[in-house]
């Protein structure tokens, strides 16, 4: 359920395997690109030269990443028909069993899509209505910011709710895990909105979480349930279903990262990204929603409800400095950067969880769709299996050669414009948190800026200590051309008769995809000095708190030993708690800065759109029989002893 990370150096943050519903054998190519029965046959004639270099890019990713890149699974429709289905590499690669078109990968958060198709068949029978509070639906749901009464359906579909971000208690693990949904509705009881709902959006799982107990609630059936009776089984998609229990049959992608595989792995929150699919499958889905919610003559949901999903929902934030960003329901973007640099309308959805990576288009004036998922490769390495890039690739390729536009669109420049007179960096200087690692600006005698992040002891150097100076467009630009930084202010009143005013540290670049279009994204919001901690908080700091409430069976768990968290402070920032959290499975920690709210509660600090404002932190702290305990989402821990 992850955003894709941007390519190194762009953000201004460390590596880390946290795929979490966002925006991982040696051999010879000969071995890990088996015939694949099913769906290989011969090349259609009309895109010969598409598929081909879609093979190619496959096959240089498995042979150059063979350590992280076991499968890839493939699939193109064109006018209701598989123009292209295939299979590369093995399902399994301890027991060299070839990947089919048959075999099913965990498709992360594109589960969302069907997420938001339940919503619509809900409200086509009347029973939900996209614009009224979910604590109609949800008598029992509640925070403590009495603003969460406001959240709608729409807010959940489209990220702008407020939530926190995600709760990761038993989210990852080895084996399936009943409860999860319930069990992060009960965590949100003891938190606070991070914003206002409807007030800006960014990537938010815990939306989709929300979405499946209000599915639930409505249809009086569990949610996995309900998806298929009413989705999976009437579009014949006999390849996919839910992990609710460990498979009997079928043929499963294994994890496999580091050269390592591992056992199945079980997305334990459903809606937001628990579905298992083949590329085939998923383009029956494609085929409906490209008819307008039939499927061979029958009604799957309304084509109200399809061009809801496709529609624009960013147009009333009150806080979106990201433009290219244009979040549907259940979509990603309603007009993807890359597709749009063409003059194409493109819907997309991509997903991650700890092991995959898949994304998934459909456009619709084209009736061209596609579906690619596989092991999430290495972040850091050029050569691996990268979803976004293969997928636009694939598509815009495929519209050059059937005509519909006349080449490829042309890739980002890389040129810096000239140098012009710099505004000053007097009130830009400072730090930027977001959701995990503090970012520091600070300024150049030659007028340029320099960043660096914080490693957990000192402040590191980034993108190789380049210095950032002003040019002519408005951007400040490096040695890692064509990322160029910015710093813009947003002001207002909000819903609530309160003055904000949010300093943001922007990147622009060729952030997703293949190259061919720009991404505008704050990354990073300035936080001001507070008043020095009280003493019941500066006798915590230095402490580390080990979670109580974690299944062994988790990836964290059984991966990066039990998670935990230290808390801590930054020089340069007196008033905030550094909050470390080690709780993935290879050891990445990520830095949250909170503010006291109280002596036993410190909260979010930032409020920032599309990616770098996700998951956030609230803590607090309990005594029960002497013992002091601490909660951070759903997550309870307790002091580490020794």
């Amino acid at each position: 359920m992850r955003i894709p990370p941007a390519p190194t150096p762009a953000y201004p943050s460390s590596a880390s395997r946290r795929q979490f519903l966002g925006y991982g054998g040696a051999g010879m190519l000969a071995a890990v690109l088996p015939g694949c029965g099913g769906g290989d046959g011969p090349t259609p004639a009309a895109y010969a030269q598409t598929i081909e270099w879609g093979r190619q890019e496959i096959a240089r990713a498995l042979a150059g990443d063979p350590g992280n890149v076991a499968a890839v699974s493939i699939a193109l429709l064109k006018n209701g028909t598989v123009v292209w289905q295939q299979a590369f590499g093995r399902a399994s690669v301890q027991d060299n069993v070839a990947a089919t078109v048959l075999t099913r990968f965990n498709i992360g958060s594109v589960s969302k899509v069907l997420a938001a198709l339940a919503a619509m068949i809900l409200r086509d029978r009347g029973l939900l209505d996209l614009d009224a509070p979910v604590a109609r639906y949800l008598p029992g749901f509640a925070m403590l910011s009495p603003e969460y009464a406001l959240i709608t359906t729409r807010h959940l579909l489209s990220h702008s709710s407020g939530l926190p971000g995600t709760s990761m208690r038993d989210a990852f693990a080895f084996e399936p895990i009943p409860g999860y949904a319930a069990h992060a509705e009960a965590a949100l009881a003891n938190q606070h909105l991070k914003h206002l709902p409807g007030e800006l959006a960014v990537y938010c799982n815990d939306g989709f979480t929300m979405i499946e107990r209000v599915v639930a609630a409505l249809a009086r059936q569990d949610y996995a349930s309900f998806v298929q009776a009413n989705i999976l089984t009437p579009l014949g998609m006999a390849d996919s279903g839910f992990l609710t229990k460990k498979p009997t049959g079928g043929s499963f992608a294994l994890p496999y990262s580091g050269g390592r595989q591992y056992p199945q792995e079980f997305v334990n929150p459903l809606a937001t990204g628990g579905l298992a699919a083949t590329p085939g499958d998923m383009m029956k889905l494609a085929r409906m929603l490209l008819e307008r919610g039939t499927y061979q003559s029958r009604r799957i949901v309304s084509a109200d409800g399809i061009a809801q999903m496709g529609t624009d929902q960013t147009t009333g934030l009150a806080i979106n400095p990201s433009p290219e960003w244009v979040w549907g329901l259940g979509w990603d973007s309603v007009r993807h950067p890359g597709l749009a640099a063409a003059g194409v309308r493109a819907w997309q959805k991509n997903g991650g969880t700890t092991f995959f990576s898949s994304d998934f288009y459909v456009l619709p004036d084209q009736r061209l769709a596609l579906m690619v998922t596989g092991n999430t490769g290495n972040a850091q390495r050029p050569d691996t299996y990268r979803a976004g890039a293969l997928a636009e690739g694939v598509l815009l390729r495929a519209l050059v050669e059937d005509g519909t536009i006349r080449a490829l669109p042309p890739l980002v420049a890389h040129a810096a414009p000239p140098a012009a007179a710099s505004p000053g960096l007097a009130d830009a200087v400072g730090v930027y948190a977001n959701y995990n690692q503090p970012t520091r600006v600070t300024a150049n005698q030659d007028g340029s800026f320099s960043l660096s992040s914080w490693n957990g002891t000192a402040w590191q150097p980034m993108n190789g200590g380049a210095r950032y100076s002003y040019r002519s467009d408005g951007w400040w630009w490096g040695n890692d051309a064509p990322i160029s930084y910015r710093f813009e202010v947003v002001s207002g009143t909000d819903a609530n008769g309160q003055p904000y005013r949010y300093r943001y540290l922007m990147l622009r670049g060729p952030l997703f995809g293949a190259g061919y279009s720009e991404t505008t994204l704050p990354v990073g919001q300035q936080l001001l000095p507070l008043a020095p901690l009280g003493a019941a908080w500066q006798a915590r700091l230095g402490k580390t708190w080990t979670v109580i409430n974690e299944s062994p069976t988790t990836m964290p768990s059984t991966l990066g030993g039990t998670p935990y968290a230290t808390l801590g402070s930054l020089p340069e920032l007196p008033g905030y708690i550094l909050v470390r959290n080690s709780s993935y499975d290879d050891g990445s920690p990520e830095y949250q800065l909170l503010a006291p709210l109280a002596a036993d509660r410190a909260g979010m600090t930032v409020k920032i759109p599309a990616n770098a404002g996700r998951d956030l932190y609230e803590l607090h702290f309990a005594t029960a029989g002497g013992k002091e305990t601490l909660t951070i989402g759903s997550w309870t821990y307790e002091a580490s002893v020794g």
